[in-house]
């Protein structure tokens, strides 16, 4: 257990990938906040599995798009746990319906920016403190893939300019920091969905997946184990970078006519 004791806040973790992360990084002996915005029965369930794994873990109520929330958060958090030692920027609002931008309302657009982007960087200026007081940190935000690359989405205009912007972010916040024994990676989970988010890699090695060019659909445990690799000791040169986990798929498709709408 490289990471015994280390103090982990993992947004949007009740479930899915972030549920995934927060049972990979118990097993190393991190105490775990389990962040939720609805999912309360989900995050105790989690809770409960994590006290069994041996470790102190908390459920954490807050919407990473409300500065309120992410500020008692992180409080509640230090207070219970102790200071944050990694975070694991998960939680990222994003609207699967396909829509123009001109037919986004500004409140959505607003919300999608704060939950994508300004939310993330005030979790990360609020933790930064603690680690530079232990000289030691690592943040993990979460991207799209082929987001390094700043490409045109089409229909994703509002979330593909957020994680695009903290592409950036990440990259400036790794260099700033790295004196501080601070590492600021981006992984860039390909198209996980449904039930394979919180299987294992061995679960989805028993199917086929047509459109992923491995042959197999992405899961939990694939993005999980990345995270876990990044935030050990012994990662501590590895900073700055945004890493595709997504079996070679590329989620960004162009559409046949732009210019028609349903």
């Amino acid at each position: 257990m490289e990471l015994r004791g280390r103090t982990v806040l993992i947004t949007g973790s009740a479930k899915g990938l972030g549920k995934m992360t927060a049972i990979t990084l118990a097993k190393q002996g991190c105490q775990v906040a389990v962040n939720y915005v609805k999912s309360e029965k989900e995050a105790a369930e989690l809770v409960h599995h994590l006290k069994d794994l041996g470790v102190r873990s908390i459920a954490v109520q807050g919407d990473v798009a409300k500065r309120q929330d992410i500020t008692r958060m992180v409080e509640q958090t230090a207070s219970e746990l102790g200071p944050i030692d990694i975070l694991v920027n998960n939680a990222g609002p994003f609207f699967r319906e396909r829509r123009f931008f001109a037919d986004y309302g500004v409140d959505e657009i607003e919300y999608l920016m704060r939950g994508n982007l300004l939310g993330v960087m005030e979790l990360d200026h609020l933790v930064l403190p603690m680690m530079r007081e232990k000289r030691w940190g690592r943040i993990i935000h979460f991207g799209f893939g082929k987001a390094a690359e700043a490409r045109g989405w089409t229909h994703r205009a509002v979330y593909a300019a957020a994680k695009v912007g903290l592409v950036s972010f990440t990259k400036t916040l790794a260099e700033e920091e790295a004196s501080h024994g601070i590492t600021v990676n981006m992984i860039c989970p390909g198209d996980i969905r449904g039930k394979h988010k919180e299987q294992t890699m061995q679960e989805a090695r028993l199917e086929v997946d047509g459109e992923t060019p491995v042959g197999r659909p992405g899961t939990g445990e694939d993005v999980a184990r990345v995270i876990e690799f990044l935030c050990l000791p012994a990662s501590d040169f590895i900073t700055g970078n945004i890493m595709d986990i997504s079996g070679g798929l590329d989620p960004i498709q162009p559409l046949p006519v732009l210019n028609q709408r349903k």
